[in-house]
């Protein structure tokens, strides 16, 4: 009897062992599948993010537009993002596929605006990542200036709000703009949006959510309540899905609706202030596109802070940045100091000694057509029929010879203007 049931309690032994066997044997059969599949997974994000840098790539080599003069868009989609705020896809007419276009970067419109003797020339900002088959641009209604309801609202803006449906043509000049994120780099990097300024930094968004690798990105956006909080939904699903990236929007004023940590996560304005106590350390590249003033105290703070001035790129759209920089540059000549022609309106008028030529011909009833007011679209390009001109920036815009940016140049001497 004892033999037997030594002979039983050997066979289970062994039985025992053949099961281990058999169980250690298919853990280490799944654990290769895994790893091959994690590879496998590697294998197709290392591939997309090729294939989305060797798409760009075209963008950041070319140095001129990826068409001249302009090109016909259909309004594929108009989408209320916002109280007042509208996205509008755009699918070319020729049915061509679209060239790429850097994260940031904006598109120049043509618009036929009712009661106006001229077309119109505006900029808005790309607010997606490069897509081959449509572009799209959000767009915030313009209301009057503070304290004056009686005033237009923006034109424009009004235009594309009431006017501009599914299915309308636009004539749309190729992407363009300085104002991009350097994809090429891959520091870790803050994104900055202040109000509707954060189109383009969306637009780099999107990019780095849609390109493989873990370059850590914050997105910084701040509005006045939830009432402005564009995409909500697809900024909290971007953070969700990605560990590297890291949502810190403020409401300066939130409604009693507006819940903490789930709408916004601080309520208080965007500052250097509010970078020092969350990100501690100031070692990103910051991308900032916002309000004039904000721009204004984030890239002062930040100087104050530390980081150098390569690091800090913010949006130049509007007279208010120009002036920022011009701060740093040669002064203008005084009031009076000489006159300036120009020549198709038959006016000879003594230089004011303030802002640009373009806001010193339109205040003398000189209409000079004009886009971003940047010195980045060209549209306000002029002959220079005598005399030189001062840059209060380095233009972004290829420059004719013989011509000049009005809006961001001012004269060094007496000048004569074909406008």
């Amino acid at each position: 009897m004892a033999i037997v049931v030594h002979t039983l309690a050997l066979a289970a032994t062994v039985l025992a062992l053949a099961w281990l066997g058999l169980l250690l044997h298919g853990a280490v059969r799944r654990q290769a599948r895994l790893a091959q599949l994690h590879e496998e997974e590697r294998a197709l994000l290392r591939a997309r993010l090729e294939r989305v840098n060797t798409a760009l790539a075209p963008a950041a080599s070319q140095k001129g537009p990826a068409w001249s003069g302009w090109r016909k868009f259909r309004v594929d989609g108009k989408v209320l993002e916002a109280e007042s705020v509208c996205s509008f896809y755009l699918a070319p007419h020729d049915g061509r596929p679209l060239p790429p276009y850097l994260p940031g970067q904006y598109l120049t419109f043509r618009l036929g605006i009712p009661g106006q003797p001229r077309e119109v020339t505006r900029c808005y900002s790309l607010s997606d990542s490069p897509h081959p088959d449509y572009y799209r641009v959000t767009i915030k209604r313009i209301p009057p200036p503070p304290g004056k309801p009686d005033a237009p609202p923006g034109l424009s803006s009004s235009h594309f709000h009431d006017r501009i449906q599914v299915g309308d043509i636009l004539d749309v000049k190729a992407p363009g703009g300085a104002f991009h994120l350097d994809v090429e780099h891959h520091g870790p990097v803050i994104l900055i949006g202040g109000g509707v300024g954060v189109t383009p930094v969306l637009s780099m968004l999107n990019y780095l959510a849609g390109t493989a690798g873990s370059r850590e990105t914050w997105f910084f956006y701040g509005v006045r309540n939830g009432r402005e909080h564009v995409m909500k939904d697809h900024l909290r699903e971007l953070a969700t899905q990605h560990q590297n990236i890291r949502l810190a929007v403020c409401y300066s004023d939130p409604l009693p609706e507006d819940k903490a940590e789930e709408d916004y996560q601080h309520a208080a304005r965007v500052s250097v202030e509010l970078f020092k106590k969350v990100l501690q350390v100031n070692n990103f590249d910051f991308y900032i596109c916002g309000p004039p003033p904000m721009m204004e105290s984030l890239t002062r703070d930040l100087g104050e802070w530390g980081v150098p001035e390569e690091r800090i790129h913010f949006e130049a759209f509007g007279p208010a940045s120009v002036k920022k920089v011009a701060q740093a540059t040669q002064a203008a000549p005084p009031a009076g100091a000489f006159e300036i022609a120009f020549t198709r309106s038959n006016k000879r008028i003594a230089w004011s000694g303030a802002g640009s030529l373009l806001e010193f011909a339109e205040a003398n009833g000189i209409r000079i057509d004009s886009g971003c007011r940047a010195g980045s679209c060209g549209t306000c390009a002029t002959a220079v029929r005598e005399g030189q001109v001062h840059y209060l920036r380095k233009p972004d815009a290829e420059i004719e010879k013989g011509s000049c940016l009005t809006c961001i140049s001012v004269p060094k001497e007496p000048l004569s203007l074909d406008a």
